[in-house]
C-alpha cells in the first residue's frame, strides 16, 4: 500500500468531517459506524481491502474516529446486591456531550427528568447525574379503583430509585424503565456540542419531575423549574399530554401546587381543579415536616 499523502489525509478528514457534521450524530455503535464506512468507502477513500475493526481503527488513525467505554458503576441494589451490567463502547466522531453518549445506551431511549430540565434551561445548575428513559412494553391497566388508604400506603415508602448505572467521565449515567407512552412529547434538539439530541419536550418534562421529583434534584429544584418555565410552557399542551399520560394518581394536584407556587394564572389553575380534588395527595415521598394546602389537598415540604 503506497503512503497516504498530507494531502490526501487531509483532503479525507475534511470529508469525513463534513459529513458526521450534517449527519447531526456523534456517537454511534459498532454496526451504525461501520455501515456509514462501507456506504461511503470510495467516497472518502477507504482501502477497499479493510473489512470490520480493521476499517475502524483505519478511521481512527486517518479520520478523527475515537473509541470510548461507559462502565457500570456496580451500585448494589436495595438488598446489597450488585447488579450485573455490561461495559458499553461506542464510537464518537468530533466532542460529544455524555448527553449524546448516554442517549446511546438503549435503542430508542431519550433524557428526561433532570437532563431534560438543563438542556431546556429551566436551571442554572449543571447536574452531574444524566437520566435516560428507555420506555418498557405496554402493561395492562392497574385494576381496581384508587383509594385514600392505598395512596398513604404507596408514598409513606421510599420512592423507587434506579440502581441501572454507569459512569463516564465525571458524569454518572442512571438508565430508567419508564412506562409505555410511546414517546409521547419526545423531540429532538440541539445539545451543548450541536449534537442531535432526543429529549423530552418542555411540557412533558415539567409533567415528569412531578411525577418523579427524586429524579430531579427534588422538590425545591421541581418549584425552581417551575418558575423558570413560566413564561414559555404552554398550559393547553401540558394539559393534553397530561390527560394522554393518564397516570394512576392524581399528580395534576402536585403540578397545581407548583403552579400556584410559582404565580401561574388563575385561570390555568383553575382548569387543573376540574380535573377533580377527590383524595389528600403528596408531593413526594416521605414528606419531611409535612405541611398540607387544602386548596390542592396535598402534604408538602415544610419551607416550599
Amino acid at each position: 500500500m503506497n503512503p497516504m499523502s498530507k494531502a490526501e489525509r487531509n483532503a479525507r478528514q475534511k470529508a469525513m468531517s463534513a459529513f458526521f457534521k450534517a449527519e447531526g450524530r456523534k456517537v454511534f455503535l459498532f454496526k451504525e459506524l461501520l455501515q456509514l464506512l462501507e456506504t461511503h468507502r470510495d467516497e472518502w477513500g477507504l482501502p477497499g481491502s479493510m473489512r470490520g475493526r480493521k476499517l475502524l481503527s483505519y478511521a481512527e488513525e486517518h479520520g478523527g474516529l475515537r473509541t470510548i467505554s461507559v462502565r457500570p458503576e456496580q451500585a448494589p441494589d436495595k438488598k446489597g446486591v450488585v447488579l450485573a451490567q455490561q461495559n458499553f463502547t461506542r464510537y464518537v466522531w468530533g466532542d460529544a456531550s455524555p448527553y449524546a453518549v448516554a442517549q446511546t445506551l438503549k435503542t430508542g431511549a431519550y433524557l428526561s427528568h433532570a437532563s431534560a430540565v438543563f438542556l431546556h434551561g429551566l436551571t442554572e445548575q449543571i447536574p452531574k447525574v444524566i437520566y435516560v428513559n428507555k420506555e418498557q412494553s405496554p402493561k395492562p391497566a392497574p385494576e381496581g379503583p384508587l383509594s385514600q388508604g392505598g395512596i398513604d400506603h404507596a408514598f409513606r415508602n421510599a420512592p423507587r430509585v434506579s440502581n441501572y448505572t454507569f459512569k463516564y467521565d465525571d458524569y454518572r449515567i442512571t438508565l430508567l424503565s419508564g412506562k409505555n407512552t410511546g414517546r409521547l412529547e419526545v423531540s429532538e434538539m440541539t445539545g451543548p456540542k450541536g449534537e442531535v439530541l432526543e429529549v423530552t419536550k418542555l411540557e412533558r418534562t415539567l409533567i415528569d419531575i412531578a411525577v418523579r421529583p427524586n429524579y430531579a434534584g427534588g422538590v425545591f429544584e421541581v418549584l425552581a423549574a417551575y418558575r423558570a418555565a413560566k413564561d414559555r410552557v404552554s398550559f393547553n399542551t401540558l394539559l393534553a399530554t397530561l390527560r394522554k399520560l393518564s397516570h394512576v394518581y392524581p399528580y395534576h394536584q402536585a403540578i397545581g401546587f407548583y403552579m400556584e407556587r410559582a404565580g401561574y394564572e388563575q385561570a390555568k389553575l383553575d382548569r387543573l381543579r376540574e380535573l377533580g380534588l377527590n383524595f389528600d395527595f403528596y408531593l413526594t415521598n416521605r414528606v419531611a415536616k409535612p405541611q398540607y394546602s387544602p386548596t390542592w389537598r396535598i402534604h408538602y415540604p415544610e419551607g416550599l
